[in-house]
């Protein structure tokens, strides 16, 4: 099964479970997030990637430029360990780790989360992976990821018990679209998966694929 079928049948699996009136809110939400234009103004193929330096599960501070200086990156931008479908995408990578090392890539996982959040997330899924903390979005802003939520939805996800203010260091509403990049070793957008639907992930067949036409 690939990974948006996989994440696909958990959403029919599971749907049932969402309170109507906040269904209707998450899918009017959508809507107008995918009628936003947001996805085009993501950073395209063949830009500069924004450099950045953000602290990982160990507090170590992360550079583009140090990852860079051993190989191309896979970089991929999640919305935290809160939602389910970024668990699955994540454990999806993790099961491709190897397979991307091995085409000499390193493979980074961004979100809003505070690092405790994200080290909580690298350890319950056994991540091989670097795993960095991006609070309050600036490098999801920078690569034309970060969105803000409507007041209706960022409700309806604390009523859920998401609790983003805490996880997201006290920037409740600002969350980065799903989206993953491969950057060469000259920093250029080789290839990019964006999209404003949280239900659908880059497959990691493709990731690799775009591993293997760098080579």
């Amino acid at each position: 099964m690939t990974l948006n079928a996989e994440l696909r049948a958990f959403y029919e699996a599971h749907r049932h479970q969402i309170p109507a009136g906040t269904g209707e809110i998450m899918q009017r939400a959508d809507a107008e997030l995918a009628a936003s234009g947001q996805t085009d103004r993501a950073l395209a193929v063949g830009a500069q990637a924004p450099r950045f330096a953000l602290p990982s599960v160990t507090g170590e501070t992360v550079t583009l430029d140090r990852l860079l200086a051993e190989g191309p990156v896979v970089l991929t931008f999640y919305r935290g360990a809160w939602c389910p479908f970024c668990n699955l995408a994540l454990r999806s990578l993790q099961q491709h780790h190897a397979a991307i090392g091995e085409r000499g890539a390193q493979l980074v996982a961004v979100s809003p989360q505070i690092p405790d959040e994200s080290l909580s997330l690298a350890e319950k899924h056994d991540l091989d992976f670097t795993v960095l903390s991006d609070v309050g979005s600036d490098t999801a802003k920078a690569y034309g990821l970060g969105f803000d939520l409507p007041d209706d939805l960022a409700a309806a996800y604390d009523q859920l018990g998401f609790d983003l203010v805490r996880v997201n260091g006290g920037h409740r509403r600002t969350l980065p679209l799903p989206a993953t990049y491969v950057i060469d070793r000259t920093g250029t957008v080789c290839w990019r998966f964006a999209d404003t639907d949280y239900m659908k992930r880059a497959e990691p067949a493709d990731i690799i694929a775009a591993l293997d036409a760098l080579r």
